[in-house]
């Protein structure tokens, strides 16, 4: 079992920044990839950034060289960094974990969702 506790996340002024935090707690050994996903009204759900084990990043077309994504294993805390902010950002950001054991199952761990309001 793996919880997720988000925050950072609030109401803004387009160009503005804001850095959402993510801290993991529990079977973190786990976690083989963490990442950011968002979901705006009247859309799915779509995946912003993620980061492995390795530290590989992949960034949605849509916030490449606006955000970025890190993680501090030694917190168990995954970041991500808003800059530039658009009012097209706007949405509710929630952390994911993947889990994995070797050779066996693999498991998804949501945290609460934390909105990020951007305003024009």
């Amino acid at each position: 079992q793996v919880q997720l506790v988000e925050s950072g996340g609030g109401l803004v002024q387009a160009g503005g920044s804001l850095r959402l935090s993510c801290a993991a707690s529990g079977d973190t050994i786990c976690i083989s990839a963490m990442g950011w996903y968002r979901q705006a009204p009247g859309k799915e759900r779509e995946l912003v950034a993620a980061i492995t084990s390795g530290g590989i990043t992949v960034y949605a077309d849509s916030v490449k060289g606006r955000f970025a994504t890190t993680r501090d294993n030694a917190k168990n805390t995954v970041y991500l960094l808003m800059n530039s902010l658009k009012p097209e950002d706007t949405a509710v950001y929630y952390c994911n974990a993947h889990c994995r054991v070797v050779g066996g199952p693999e498991n998804d761990y949501w945290g609460q969702g934390t909105q990020v309001t951007v305003s024009s």
